[in-house]
């Protein structure tokens, strides 16, 4: 039972409604200077524009939205009319956006324009309005905005014209409208006989209109009237977590994770906001003794196993498939649980059942659980796929033993496997701290009266997850390598949880320690983290400095030169943290150079221990020529790499899962290791954005030619056959990957092609359906790739369609898997995957739908193309331009 929300609509629930931004520019209040008669004929254009005569002036209003100091939509211009008696628009705007796209930071700028000549106009003044408040809570009804004369409005989060007059009191008008605008929204309590009175008081002010209207326009100060929408609650953009300490529950239900975190609020917590408040009930946490009467009733547990031969009839054989195909953020009803506790000891033949009934379970109630856990649990045995193991280890599921089947499930998989999920498995050890001890576990070891079970409960015993991963990890340099960076990043000494993860990290820097092999690994990692600090320190102070880009590069190269530094050579090969299966020897300093960005990324070349045999021809086999392959990374400082980290290691898996499909897209995703959430290491891969290609060379095509021209392969236009296939291959893939995973801010340059056609993705500040463009294609294929595979009527162009939708089933096929993966990281602190990751990662998936619809809806969004798309890719080609 949720605590009930008395006028609190929480912003996230408006993405039901999928409605675009609306307002209304009604009236300007204030003086309008006319010209002189003197201005006027000093402009010749201006001579028998009749603006020296009596009357209004020809204005106009703009509007538009911005967010952080970027446009988010295209000016917005009311239409021309005559003004015979006030300014008075009455105009509705619709913003080609919705309420779910907006930023807490929106923000819409107005300018009053005053025509004065053909092509020709001066603001009357601007201002700048805040979409949200400074509680978090989206502004609606009237807005009376004033204006900043002869200047237009500023668009900065530091406006220099906000709506607001800075420590100007309220005057009466202001005052009156106010208190107007709450009585319609029911914030003021109805007195029938005190609002006739209030309501006449108010007439009579409006009966003197016209003197304040005359004082109006006599005075200099301009307001702008604007209609915002009504809603019937307040639109709240998140809910912000409180820094006090919530006092504990008195009875915590150990079922939903939710709820452990919701408690009874003194007084003194509860908002301020007069407009926003919520109400606790006390009792949230305790159900109703008459529905766990009930329930025990119908689930007979008195009887024990009674219905262990019950099988289901086809209406309930259905009804329970229809249930299994749910997908793991699916909610069951209450008759839905029930029908599966009936039929609970034939649900093992199911391979997707477990989950579904574990969800089923009353955990409060201890012979049910114990039921579940000791007799139906051992049933599924090792028909556990991974994707239902990694569920079982996420929030949802508290009571250890269940987690630490999941456990056993992961022992069963290889390292290679189980380093494909590691990033998620460390982010499950926070719900094993959170349901570790808890006050349930040791109010039942209290009743029993028996030390080892109270002991174990204070200790705050865990489902071996932790552990699991350290042995694994001592066994793998590989494995170990990525399990030390990824707890250190979640290591913070003012959190209890980053205090867990520190001692994690010190019993697996023990256990190493134990062994000869080990203490060898536990020397490297610490060589590793001397290498981060140094180039750390070298990027800070790059950025900080103030020579030149070429000054700076210089240095840097004379720094990593320098024997004393020991970069060249290192002192002992040493396994790179961002992929440890390379080890590198030396450092080569004059390929190394500094990107002209924002942050300054470092491009250190690092040359590898591994050498490639090449014999020039059959007489030299014995004597081969050995050469050294270089290794580049790009070492960023000031940039959070978590969340390319995360859409690296999806694309990785589903480039796995495809290939077990027997399908192989040449997907090439490049190593991401965030060192810290500041800073971390990306790999460099040869290439040219397409926005660099198509100005150097014209076209992709020729750029292909350049190093793999073939005058024979007339089927791919003088391409060698295996570049053009590679090239078709990796478009397809990663079109559909972007898709799943719902990456914006697409452009071309951060679309990149390698020489040998490998087409790949970089730059990912934008996932899960966010996008800082209106209107953004969902399958994201441009225009110079589809002009690559020789247009749409093309051979290649239709076996890029064919593989992207072989593609998407393939995916779809597990899309479990992918949606537990994501659901793990939603408490990774990573700003797009926050709020409804899996349900945003889902409704991609649509699975809602048969396989033959799917394909069909998913046929169209490939065949949907955004004209402008193409209008915004020349707007950011001329944004980097004058950048630039």
């Amino acid at each position: 039972m949720e605590p009930s929300r008395d006028k609190d609509y929480s912003f996230a629930r408006l993405c039901d409604l999928k409605s675009h931004v609306t307002l209304k520019i009604t009236s300007l209040e204030g003086k309008i200077p006319k010209m002189s008669h003197t201005e006027t004929l000093r402009d010749p254009n201006l001579r028998f524009g009749g603006l020296q005569n009596d009357g209004l002036s020809d204005l106009y209003v703009t509007c538009q939205l911005w967010a952080d100091g970027k446009e988010y939509t295209l000016p917005f211009r009311t239409a021309w009319k005559d003004f015979p008696r006030g300014y008075s628009w009455n105009q509705m705007i619709v913003l080609p956006i919705t309420y779910p796209s907006l930023l807490l930071s929106s923000q819409i700028t107005f300018t009053v324009w005053d025509c004065q000549g053909a092509g020709k106009a001066v603001p009357v003044g601007g201002t700048t309005m805040n979409l949200f408040t400074a509680k978090r809570t989206l502004k609606r009804g009237q807005q009376r905005l004033y204006m900043h004369r002869g200047v237009e409005a500023d668009p900065k989060s530091n406006t220099s014209t906000p709506c607001e007059i800075p420590g100007a009191p309220e005057d009466e008008m202001g005052r009156l409208e106010r208190l107007v605008k709450e009585h319609e929204r029911g914030d003021i309590v109805e007195i029938d006989w005190l609002d006739t009175l209030a309501f006449r008081q108010i007439e009579k002010a409006h009966a003197v209109r016209t003197i304040e209207l005359a004082e109006a326009s006599k005075s200099d100060k301009l307001y702008l009237y604007v209609d915002m929408p009504g809603f019937d609650f307040p639109v709240v953009f998140s809910e912000q977590e409180s820094s006090i300490p919530l006092p504990p529950a008195p009875v915590p239900h150990p079922v939903s994770q939710n709820q452990q975190h919701i408690s009874v609020l003194p007084p003194d917590l509860l908002s301020t906001d007069p407009h926003l408040w919520r109400t606790y009930d006390p009792d949230a946490w305790r159900e109703n003794p008459i529905e766990i009467k009930h329930r025990k009733l119908l689930r007979s547990q008195r009887l024990g196993d009674q219905g262990k031969d019950l099988k289901p009839g086809p209406a309930d054989r259905d009804r329970l498939n229809e249930i299994f195909r749910l997908p793991p953020t699916a909610s069951l009803s209450p008759l839905d649980k029930d029908l599966l506790w009936k039929f609970r000891f034939s649900l093992f033949r199911s391979p997707r059942s477990l989950t579904k009934f574990l969800k089923c379970v009353t955990w409060s109630d201890p012979v049910e659980a114990k039921q579940a856990v000791e007799k139906l649990l051992p049933l599924w045995g090792q028909d556990v796929g991974m994707d239902d193991a990694l569920e079982l280890l996420g929030p949802g599921f508290t009571d250890r033993r269940v987690r630490a089947f999941a456990v056993k499930r992961l022992e069963r998989a290889d390292d290679e496997e189980l380093l494909l999920y590691l990033l998620q498995l460390v982010q499950a050890l926070k719900f094993d701290f959170d349901f570790a001890g808890n006050t349930t576990d040791l109010m039942r070891a209290k009743r029993s009266h028996r030390k080892r079970d109270i002991a174990a409960a204070t200790e705050g015993e865990d489902s071996g997850l932790a552990q699991f991963l350290i042995e694994r990890s001592v066994t793998n340099p590989v494995l170990g390598t990525s399990f030390h960076w990824y707890t250190m990043i979640e290591c913070d000494p003012q959190q209890a949880i980053g205090r867990k993860y520190g001692n994690i990290n010190l019993r697996f820097q023990k256990r190493l320690s134990e062994t000869e092999e080990g203490a060898a690994q536990r020397e490297i990692l610490l060589r590793q983290g001397q290498l981060v600090e140094v180039l750390s320190a070298r990027a800070k102070e790059i950025r900080s400095s103030k020579d030149s880009r070429s000054k700076k590069i210089e240095k840097l190269k004379s720094y990593l030169a320098d024997p004393k530094h020991n970069f060249s050579p290192l002192p002992a090969p040493l396994p790179l943290p961002l992929k440890a299966t390379v080890s590198v020897t030396s450092v080569t300093a004059e390929k190394s150079s500094i990107f002209k960005s924002k942050l300054l990324p470092l491009l250190i070349w690092f040359e590898t221990a591994d050498s490639t045999r090449i014999p020039e021809d059959d007489s030299l086999a014995e004597a081969p020529v050995s050469i050294t392959p270089d290794y580049p990374i790009i070492f960023k400082n000031g940039d959070d790499l978590r969340q390319d980290q995360l859409v690296i290691q999806l694309f990785t898996l589903m480039d796995r899962l495809l290939r077990k499909e027997n399908l192989d897209l040449r997907l090439s995703p490049y190593s991401v290791l965030a060192t810290s959430k500041i800073e971390g290491m990306v790999q460099f891969v040869p290439s040219k954005s397409l926005a660099a290609i198509m100005a150097e060379f014209g076209s992709l095509q020729n750029y292909l030619r350049q190093d793999h021209a073939d005058d024979g392969a007339l089927g791919s236009y003088g391409i060698e056959a295996g570049v053009m296939d590679t090239f078709v291959r990796s478009c397809a893939g990663y079109s559909v990957l972007t898709y799943v995973l719902g990456v914006g801010d697409r452009h071309l340059d951060n679309l990149m092609l390698a020489p040998d056609g490998h087409f790949f993705h970089v730059d990912f500040g934008y996932i899960l359906g966010r996008d800082p463009k209106p209107y953004p294609p969902p399958v994201k294929v441009c225009k110079e790739m589809v002009d690559a595979m020789g247009g749409t009527s093309s051979s290649h162009y239709a076996r890029f369609q064919s593989l992207c939708y072989t593609a998407f089933i393939g995916l779809r096929k597990n899309a479990n898997l992918i949606l537990n993966l994501v659901a793990l990281m939603v408490d990774a602190g990573i700003q797009d995957i926050q709020l409804e990751p899996d349900k945003a990662v889902q409704e991609k998936f649509m699975l809602d739908l048969s396989e033959e619809d799917a394909i069909k809806q998913f046929e169209a969004l490939l065949n949907d193309t955004s004209y402008l798309t193409v209008v915004f890719d020349r707007i950011h080609d001329w944004a980097q331009y004058l950048r630039d």
